[in-house]
């Protein structure tokens, strides 16, 4: 194995990769900048040979569910990191998808289901709201009414347990579903 690049950030890692187009890349989900998550598909559009390993602080099972749905090869918690990253790294280059087995457990104990158990209906109106657009907006987007949208965005609150618009956002950003830019 070889390192041919570094980044701090994910939109720098995307460029290296589209230049570079290395076999692997291990991805931090905790990199300042656009969501780590929602670079993985880019990365794939710029090279889409190269395997992304995400190594993360993260255990929970609906984020890694979310990088191997958005095109992720292993996922490695970073306190196992030093005894899983070389071997994640071996078999995503095969082709092969590698989980640190606690997490792997956990994951297949998880319900199916979108994240946060929101319905279809509620993860448009989050993803509306994460990209900034008022109830009116959201409402005429979705032909419903406003009052619909409301409705939807009080259970989208109940069931992933904020308070903020903020808090929304950030979730929507952390499981993929917000376009950056």
């Amino acid at each position: 194995m070889e390192v041919v690049a570094e980044a701090g950030d994910a939109e720098t890692a995307r460029r290296r990769v589209s230049g570079l187009k290395p076999s692997v890349l291990v991805l931090d989900l905790n990199m300042p900048g656009e969501p780590s998550l929602a670079s993985i598909p880019r990365v794939h559009e710029s090279s889409p040979d190269t395997a992304v390993v995400v190594l993360t602080m993260q255990d929970d099972p609906a984020f890694a569910k979310e990088a191997f749905r958005l095109g992720a090869k292993a996922f490695v918690v970073k306190h196992a990191a030093g005894s899983e990253l070389v071997d994640a790294i071996r078999a995503a280059s095969r082709g092969e998808t590698y989980i640190n087995p606690q997490l792997g457990a956990r994951l297949a104990a998880t319900p199916e289901g979108p994240p946060g158990g929101l319905t279809p209906r509620e993860i448009d109106v989050l993803r509306l709201v994460a990209a900034g657009h008022t109830n009116p907006e959201i409402a005429e987007k979705l032909v419903i009414s406003i009052r619909t949208v409301e409705t939807h965005r009080a259970a989208i609150h109940r069931k992933l347990g904020t308070t903020s618009r903020a808090e929304v956002v950030t979730f929507a950003r952390e499981h993929g579903l917000v376009e950056e830019g």
